[in-house]
Formats: structure tokens, sequence, C-alpha cells
């Protein structure tokens, strides 16, 4: 199973450089190998206020109790504050890698079909937007796509040279007109297994 987890780091006051520059190397060393274990796929950088330092990353685990057990033998976690979302595996998920340049974004769409829309027509949208899916996972912008906890909810990997082609991404869904999308732009972590692979 995939879980999103949301790891913000706060280094006691008073803690000595030399400590942190420490644990720091610990960690990278740690993630190289769980990454190799195949806990760690992806990590990244999401937006962040001066001197934050948190990261977003995707694992896999047998379990939520295996999960912690990974989370848990990681250095930086004595510092830390987690916050694990499961994933479930989206149907129309291309599950692809990308194909052109750019940056990464999530998106958060929640599903708010407004009252008195026929049936039909949210169906008849959601099997438009299956072909969708598939074309722009073959054309490497939809990267990955997951069903989130709750009702309607669910969250995308893109790939996109700026926001304005995302945008154009997003628009062309045709769910779009009932659903809304909240994007995170997303930067390069160093310990990211991907950067690794490339």
């Amino acid at each position: 199973m995939e879980y999103l987890v949301s790891m913000t780091t706060h280094v006691p006051d008073g803690t000595p450089p030399e400590a942190v520059d420490d644990v720091r190397a610990r960690e990278a060393a740690h993630t190289r190998e769980l990454a190799a274990e195949g806990h760690i796929l992806r990590l990244w950088r999401p937006p962040l206020r001066p001197g934050e330092w948190r990261t977003l990353g995707l694992f896999a685990a047998a379990d939520a109790d295996d999960l912690g057990k990974v989370l848990a033998s990681m250095p930086l976690h004595v510092w830390r504050a987690d916050v694990v979302t499961p994933l479930r595996r989206h149907p129309n998920d291309p599950d692809g890698e990308p194909t052109t340049t750019g940056t990464e974004y999530f998106t958060v769409f929640t599903r708010t079909v407004p009252e008195g829309t026929p049936t039909d027509a949210v169906v008849a949208a959601e099997g438009r937007e299956a072909v969708r899916a598939k074309e722009l996972g073959a054309q490497g912008h939809l990267l990955r796509l997951w069903m989130l906890p709750g009702e309607g909810r669910a969250l995308g990997l893109w790939c996109a040279k700026d926001p304005a082609e995302l945008q154009t991404w997003l628009d062309s869904l045709p769910l779009s007109p009932y659903q809304k999308a909240d994007v995170t732009p997303l930067t390069e972590h160093p310990s990211d297994p991907a950067m690794a692979r490339r």
C-alpha cells in the first residue's frame, strides 16, 4: 500500500550545528537504504515559509504498522512530526514517469457536483475522464492518480512546464466542471529516489 507522508522537522533550540549535520547525514544514508528496499518511492519539497523544514514523501508499506516502523527508523524522526495519508490506487492511475521536463505538482481534486445535475451527465463525464487521463498519462503530463480518504477526493501528480500549462491540462478534464482542484507546486528533494534513477 502507498502512503503520502508530510514530514515537518523542528530542531530543538540550542542543538549544536554539528549534531544537526550528523543527523542529516545519517538520514540521507538511511533514506537511500529505504529506497533500495522499496519503502521510499519519492520525496519532494513543498512551498516553505522562512525557517520551515518540511518534506513530502511517497512511501510503500504492507500496512500502517509497517509504515510506522519505517518512519521510526529514520534518524530525523526524533525531531519530526509526521502526518500520514493512506492512498488507494485510482482506476485512472497511469502509473507513469515524466517524459517531458518541467515542474511536478500535486493536485487534490474534490468532487462538487451541483445539485440537480443529471446522474447520466456525471457518468458520461467519468467515462470521458478515464480516456483523457490515459491520454495525459501517455503524454507524460499526468504521472500518478490516487484515491484519498473521504468521498469524491483524489490526488494527482503532474508534470508541466509552468502553472499555466498545468491549468490547461486540468481544464481539459471532462470532470473539471464537477470538481475543484487545489494545486501544490513541488521542488526537488536531494534524497529523492527518482533523482538517483535519472
